[in-house]
């Protein structure tokens, strides 16, 4: 083999090198740039899911915050609407209550028939309580402007208990060194006050019967509340 020959043998050897060489350059790039797309593809898609994610979070906060706020004014609509009827109830009672005064209203010169009323009355509360106190001797507290309405009543009273508990009639001390409050005024409209009644207890203060006409009042409204509500605002939502 010549010269010529080696070289020419050298050369298209040289051409396949290189050309393999090419062509494994062009593999290694174009793989490189798959990887590359694949990797550019993963980041993009783990940033879109990391967006997604963040998306749903903050949405999810605001449906909450939604639902809070509504709750909330739903809570305070409620409270207005219970205040305004709690208002309408406590009108109602104040309304009562000064209706009390009419009962046991009357005149200390002149003997009129609202004071036989009131009195049969007094009379009918004395009875009552010494049914639930059944002792033997009791104190009785009333108001002071009611004493003489009181003490006209104590023995028909004493007597009406003793047949119907079939005993000895009690004795009833009155006590005239304390005395229930007065009726209400409108100088001091926040003073403790009693609209009439009486209030007996047994001898050692161990056992009390209230039996003013407030206390009775407020018994009776606790007992018709639920009645009351129903009839002046029907089925409230819960």
């Amino acid at each position: 083999m010549n010269d010529a020959d080696v070289s020419k043998q050298i050369q298209q050897m040289v051409r396949f090198i290189r050309q393999e060489a090419e062509e494994k350059a062009n593999e290694i790039s174009v793989s490189a740039e798959e990887e590359f797309n694949i990797e550019k593809l993963q980041l993009v898609e783990a940033e879109k899911k990391k967006i997604r994610q963040e998306y749903e979070r903050k949405e999810r906060q605001v449906e909450i915050r939604k639902k809070i706020e509504y709750s909330m004014q739903l809570n305070a609509s409620r409270i207005k609407v219970l205040q305004a009827q709690d208002d309408v109830i406590s009108s109602m009672k104040e309304a009562a209550s000064k209706e009390l005064l009419s009962v046991s209203h009357h005149h200390h010169l002149t003997v009129t028939h609202h004071d036989h009323v009131y009195r049969n009355l007094l009379k009918d509360l004395v009875v009552q309580c010494l049914l639930r106190l059944k002792e033997p001797s009791v104190l009785l507290r009333c108001r002071k402007e009611d004493l003489h309405l009181v003490e006209h009543v104590l023995d028909s009273a004493a007597q009406e208990y003793a047949d119907k508990a079939n005993v000895e009639p009690p004795q009833i001390i009155v006590d005239n060194q304390v005395y229930l409050p007065p009726g209400p005024s409108h100088h001091n409209a926040h003073d403790i006050y009693c609209s009439g009644g009486v209030v007996l207890a047994s001898r050692d203060g161990k056992i009390v019967c209230e039996n003013t006409l407030d206390a009775r009042l407020d018994v009776v409204f606790r007992k018709k509340l639920p009645e009351i509500r129903k009839q002046l605002f029907g089925q409230v939502f819960a």
